[in-house]
């Protein structure tokens, strides 16, 4: 007898009502996906969970892999039995034995299937008296076990479960629609993409790149970061935009102080350009309320102005700290901090206005025609296609 199953649990997706079925037809589409490296697994869904068929293959590698996927509430390593009380007897054994560090257990029935002849709580105390008595060294504690031996009877077969792994939890990427993350390089946008995709999200992205003032280096971190967040929701699109002319004449021509509001709706007007193209609905930004100066409300009110698409911003309201936090778990953390520049940090203000008023930025704008330079940035545009096995150039620190 062996773990022959991984099941899985859904979390948020089970409040879905009516709708669960089209949750549920993507996150299986995700798992196969993901899991498209183990050619001998299966993925299958029944009613209310889904299982991958392991067929022989190493579960651990598995495991590490679905870890990734939003939308898994948590997984467990199972074993699957005929509905035949002897056999889960057998495979709750199995279970209680192939863990380590257990002194005290409980069993938990679930009698979904109703033809089963023996009730739930009367199945609970049959199974624990057959641990019991076939073991040495065990104790039942039903309120703080070191192991919960779960036992899922179902209508085609029972599922016996130990261990519980934790995972993403949100919603399967693809089930929100896509959103264009305007990923600049530094911790913040890698960490909003992320969170967007928490809920469902599909990105692709966008990054302004002014050569020579940012190195193709610069370029390259982003595709870094790109790929690093593929790992969490499948291949994206990243289209990058030539911004070197519209950026210098934007800060030739415009009040030093409104310069950086200025360049940002170039950038939301340009973003806007790129949702219409890839039938996109939204921006995602990585702005956070206070950081700096462009991000205080006055300038998100007056930014905003020149589009009417909808800005998600994920951590518009968290502590530095917590975004650097994340960034170090999913992994962007040490891309973000190498030390390229991106176009929001080579021309910096002196004194940039941190409550810029939308009828000063109008009057600033309508003082040059700038249609022509944003015409030449959006038909420019280089779109990479970024995927988890796209090969990334290597740093300049790979190379030294």
């Amino acid at each position: 007898m062996e773990y022959d199953h991984i099941l899985i649990r859904y979390g948020e997706m089970a409040l879905k009502g009516k709708n669960i079925k089209k949750f549920i037809i993507r996150l299986q589409e995700n798992v196969q996906q993901k899991l498209k490296a183990f050619p001998n697994v299966k993925v299958k869904r029944t009613q209310g969970r889904m299982f991958i068929i392991l067929n022989g293959s190493d579960p651990v590698p598995i495991i590490e892999k679905c870890k990734d996927i939003f939308g898994i509430q948590s997984l467990s390593l199972a074993i699957k039995v005929e509905n035949e009380p002897e056999a889960v007897k057998e495979a709750a054994l199995y279970a209680l034995k192939n863990s380590e560090e257990v002194k005290k257990f409980k069993v938990t029935v679930k009698r979904i299937n109703k033809d089963f002849p023996i009730r739930s709580q009367e199945f609970n105390q049959i199974l624990g008296g057959h641990l019991l008595s076939n073991t040495a060294g065990y104790t039942v504690d039903v309120h703080q076990p070191d192991l919960e031996i779960k036992v899922e009877i179902r209508n085609e077969a029972t599922y016996i479960t130990s261990s519980v792994v934790k995972g993403l939890g949100g919603l399967p990427v693809g089930t929100s629609g896509k959103s264009l993350l305007l990923l600049s390089g530094g911790i913040d946008s890698p960490v909003a993409g992320y969170l967007a995709m928490k809920r469902g999200v599909q990105l692709e992205a966008i990054h302004f790149h002014s050569p020579p003032f940012t190195s193709d280096r610069a370029k390259q971190k982003v595709l870094d970061l790109a790929k690093q967040l593929t790992r969490f929701g499948g291949s994206i699109k990243v289209h990058i935009v030539p911004f070197t002319k519209l950026q210098q004449e934007v800060f030739k021509s415009i009040p030093d102080g409104y310069a950086m509001t200025i360049m940002r709706r170039m950038m939301m007007r340009i973003s806007e350009r790129v949702c219409e193209q890839e039938s996109i609905l939204s921006m995602t930004t990585g702005e956070n309320l206070g950081q700096v100066a462009s991000q205080t409300m006055e300038s998100m009110n007056t930014i905003n102005e020149v589009t009417n698409y909808p800005v998600i911003r994920p951590l518009v309201t968290m502590d530095k700290s917590d975004i650097i936090h994340i960034s170090q778990q999913i992994g962007t953390y040490e891309t973000s901090i190498l030390p390229y520049e991106d176009c929001c940090t080579i021309f910096v203000p002196k004194a940039p206005k941190t409550k810029p008023k939308r009828e000063k930025a109008n009057y600033y704008e309508s003082t040059k025609d700038y249609t022509a330079l944003i015409e030449e940035a959006v038909s420019g545009i280089e779109t990479v296609k970024v995927t988890a096995e796209t090969t990334m150039e290597p740093t300049f620190e790979d190379l030294f």
